[in-house]
C-alpha cells in the first residue's frame, strides 16, 4: 500500500478523505457520516476538516464519525489566517477540538498565508503541541515565497506538510513547489485531486479510464499518489464513491499511461502562480 510519512514518524497511507461541504446539508449527514467510518475501515485513516468548511459544521460532522474509532484516525484541521494570532490560534483549535468531541489533532494547518507574523502562529503550534493539543503542524495554500518565509522564520523548520490544490489539470506545482518538497522530504497534501468532480466528466480521461477497467477517478486520483511524497484527499459522500477510492491504493500505473496522461493533461513548462479553489 502507498504510503507518506509526515514529521518523520507517522505513516499514513496515501489515500485520505476530504470533507469540504460535508455538514451543509443535514439530509447528507448518516451517508457522509457512513461514509467516513467506511473509509477508516478501508485504510482512508486521514481526515482532512477545518473550521472554514460550513463554519464547523464540517468538523461536528467528523466528530460524530470518529467518536468510536477516534485511535484509528489521523486527523487534521486547519486555523483561519485571520485567527491566526497567537492567541487567536489557540482559541480557534480549542473551538476545533470541542466541535470534533476530541482532545487533540495529529495534524493542524495554517490554511492559507495571512496578515499576521508568522512567528505568532509558530509560537501558538508549539503551545499546543507541548499541551498534548496537536501532535504536528503544517501549512496549506503557501507558495515557495511562502515557503522560503516560513523556513527563514524561527521554527519554521518543523512544519510537516503543505497542503495544495493538485491535480491533472492543475500541475504547477511540478515546476518549482514540488520538486523543493521533495528535496526537504515534506509531504505535499494533495486537495481536489480529481478537480471537485469536474475531471471525471473529460472524454479523454473516461476513454483512458475505461481501457484500464478504472473509473476516471480511479486513474485520477492513481497518478496523483503515485508520486512521491504525496497524499490526495478527496471528498466521498457515500460508501460506493469511498470504495471506488480506495481501491486507487492497489493501482500502479505503467510508463506507458504516464506518458499518455502527459499528453492529455500537459505537464507546467515554466513558472506559473499557485492556484487555489
Amino acid at each position: 500500500m502507498k504510503s507518506v510519512i509526515f514529521a518523520e514518524r507517522d505513516e499514513v497511507p496515501a489515500l485520505g478523505q476530504g470533507t469540504w461541504y460535508m455538514g451543509d446539508d443535514p439530509s447528507r449527514k448518516a451517508d457522509e457520516i457512513a461514509a467516513l467510518r467506511r473509509g477508516v475501515e478501508l485504510g482512508l485513516k486521514l481526515i482532512d476538516t477545518a473550521e472554514m468548511y460550513g463554519s464547523g459544521k464540517s468538523e461536528r460532522v467528523v466528530g460524530e464519525a470518529i467518536a468510536p474509532i477516534r485511535d484509528e484516525v489521523f486527523l487534521v484541521s486547519k486555523v483561519l489566517p485571520y485567527n491566526a494570532t497567537y492567541e487567536g490560534t489557540l482559541s480557534a483549535c480549542e473551538a476545533s477540538l470541542s466541535r470534533l468531541g476530541t482532545d487533540r489533532l495529529d495534524l493542524y494547518l495554517y490554511h492559507w498565508p495571512g496578515p499576521h507574523p508568522l512567528e505568532e502562529a509558530i509560537a501558538a503550534f508549539e503551545e499546543l503541541q507541548q499541551q498534548g493539543k496537536i501532535r504536528h503542524w503544517g501549512v496549506s495554500n503557501f507558495d515557495p515565497n511562502d515557503m522560503a518565509e516560513l523556513y527563514s522564520t524561527a521554527g519554521g523548520d518543523r512544519v510537516a506538510t503543505n497542503q495544495v490544490l493538485y491535480n491533472l489539470t492543475r500541475r504547477g506545482i511540478e515546476w518549482d513547489l514540488l520538486p523543493q518538497a521533495q528535496e526537504d522530504d515534506l509531504p505535499i497534501m494533495a486537495y481536489s485531486p480529481i478537480e471537485q468532480a469536474r475531471l471525471i466528466a473529460k472524454p479523454e480521461l473516461k476513454k483512458l479510464a475505461a481501457s484500464l477497467d478504472l473509473t476516471a477517478a480511479q486513474l485520477a486520483l492513481s497518478w496523483v499518489i503515485q508520486r512521491t511524497g504525496i497524499i490526495a484527499i478527496p471528498k466521498a459522500g457515500s460508501v460506493a464513491h469511498v470504495e471506488e477510492n480506495a481501491h486507487t491504493l492497489d493501482i500502479t500505473l505503467s510508463a506507458e499511461i504516464l506518458a499518455e496522461l502527459d499528453r492529455l493533461f500537459p505537464p507546467p513548462t515554466r513558472a506559473t502562480s499557485l492556484e487555489m479553489i
